[in-house]
């Protein structure tokens, strides 16, 4: 399956913020974005060009894309479903990208990013409903239980992902048992619970131009 393979830092410089892709190093004082707060490459020091309109709307879906580590036709495909269904069509797009599989992994507090949970999800320690799935684009639905497998709860990396958040409070629609490393998805997410840095109305207006 195609992915991003290059370095995931220069993603946030190219945005000017944080997309939190890196886990604990984006709170540390190693992270580039606050050594370098200014977009990669040769001429990026020297580029200040005030963004509007197209390029606006551009760098709002460039943004959804790199935090949930979406390619373009996959992220299409979210819009055109989104866009099908009843309701606001930019709440719907976002709620498809935080039901993915290795999202709801990462909120739950399983890893401490999302690329983090996705490598689990490709390794197979995770279970939906008892089953595994290894596909990290996996659509959850209300009621489901996410579960990492009996087999893989002694790794290290998930007792680091554990205290890194143990004082992070669960998210309204996932109920969360972190001692035992499973959850379940209580209610489909709303706009006012996923705090992204994202203006999908924007991206909305991209795709519908």
């Amino acid at each position: 399956m195609a992915r991003y393979k290059g370095p995931v830092c220069r993603l946030c410089r190219r945005e000017g913020m944080k997309l939190f892709l890196k886990g604990t190093k984006c709170f540390s004082d190693k992270c580039p974005v606050e050594k370098r707060n200014f977009a990669p490459g040769q001429h990026g020091k020297d580029r200040k060009a005030k963004i509007v309109g197209y390029g606006l709307q551009l760098r709002e879906k460039q943004k959804a894309k790199r935090i949930y580590f979406t390619l373009e036709k996959q992220f299409r495909n979210y819009f055109e479903k989104a866009a099908r269904a009843k309701g606001v069509t930019g709440e719907k797009l976002l709620q498809q990208l935080e039901r993915r599989l290795d999202n709801v992994v990462y909120r739950l507090g399983f890893a401490i990013s999302r690329r983090q949970a996705r490598q689990l999800v490709r390794h197979g320690h995770v279970a939906v409903n008892g089953r595994k799935v290894n596909i990290p684009s996996y659509q959850v639905a209300v009621g489901e239980e996410i579960a990492v497998r009996d087999n893989s709860k002694k790794m290290i990396v998930l007792e680091t992902s554990k205290e890194f958040t143990s004082h992070q409070p669960a998210v309204n629609w996932l109920e969360v048992d972190r001692d035992n490393y499973k959850g379940r998805v209580t209610a489909l997410p709303k706009r006012e619970d996923i705090n992204l840095p994202v203006n999908e109305q924007l991206i909305v207006e991209l795709y519908s131009k």
